[in-house]
């Protein structure tokens, strides 16, 4: 069985951080590049920062480069995303899934976990 699980959410103030975790079980986590996404009612789930198999090289969707860090560990199966200067735009669900290549559009998991809740707000 296949799961990734999102947690560290929660409600912080503008300028605030929050790191969140994804914690991956049931496949080769190191053989995979992983992605960090979000998405608000109403809205497309968007792409937000990506990481290769080695985590040697990332990837951030502009509205957030120089503010997130996309990071993993592969002996602990976790992905992580450290998120500074949080902004109320921020405000989303944030989900990870994997890839096979940093630079594919497709993720592999169909079925989107039950990700973390981010509020940014004072």
């Amino acid at each position: 069985q296949m799961r990734l699980v999102e947690s560290g959410g929660g409600l912080v103030q503008p300028g605030g951080s929050l790191r969140l975790s994804c914690t991956v079980s049931g496949f080769t986590f190191s053989s995979y590049a992983m992605t960090w996404h979000r998405q608000v009612p109403g809205k497309e789930r968007e792409l937000v920062a990506a990481i290769t198999d080695t985590g040697s090289r990332t990837n951030y969707a502009d509205s957030v480069k120089g503010r997130f860090t996309i990071s993993r560990d592969n002996d602990k199966k976790t992905l992580y995303l450290q998120m500074n200067n949080l902004k109320p735009e921020d405000t989303a669900v944030y989900y990870c899934n994997a890839k096979f290549d940093i630079n594919d559009y497709e993720v592999l998991f169909h079925s989107w976990g039950q990700g973390t809740q981010v509020t940014v707000s004072s």
